[in-house]
């Protein structure tokens, strides 16, 4: 069971982990353990989400999310393979905890008077500037 907060919480039957082969650095060792993780997890299929936070995660621009709405998390930050089990896990859990805040709804607001007035007096005092440059009468020589 993967624990999100105290109300959501991930069976582990919806996780599907996959030990690879890790890239890198390790030696001979690297050859020879499949230390790396992939955990993928349905998004879409999954019971433990409510439809609130399922909407939230599949509309999140994330390019570990596929198309079929599947977070694949690859883990191979660690030499052992219950560590980089662990960090994966972990990681799935922040991007699901980062889907949990829901959005502040934007309220639409219009400039006060005050604030129309000061833009177009400095509109103004920009212009006279610009519109008394060539006025000077300096002739360059």
């Amino acid at each position: 069971m993967l624990a999100i907060d105290d109300r959501v919480q991930i069976a582990d039957e919806e996780l599907v982990e996959r030990f690879v082969r890790a890239t890198g650095a390790g030696g001979q060792n690297v050859n020879k353990v499949s230390s790396a993780v992939e955990l993928r997890f349905d998004i879409a299929r999954s019971a433990s989400l409510d439809e609130a936070l399922r909407a939230r995660l599949l509309a999140r621009r994330d390019r570990r999310i596929s198309a079929d709405g599947v977070i694949v998390i690859q883990a191979q930050r660690f030499r052992d393979q219950g560590k980089n089990r662990l960090d994966a896990r972990e990681r799935l859990a922040a991007i699901i905890r980062a889907a949990l805040i829901v959005p502040k709804a934007r309220l639409a607001t219009r400039p006060t008077r005050a604030a129309k007035q000061r833009r177009l007096e400095a509109k103004k005092s920009r212009a006279t500037i610009k519109r008394n440059r060539g006025r000077s009468g300096w002739s360059g020589e």
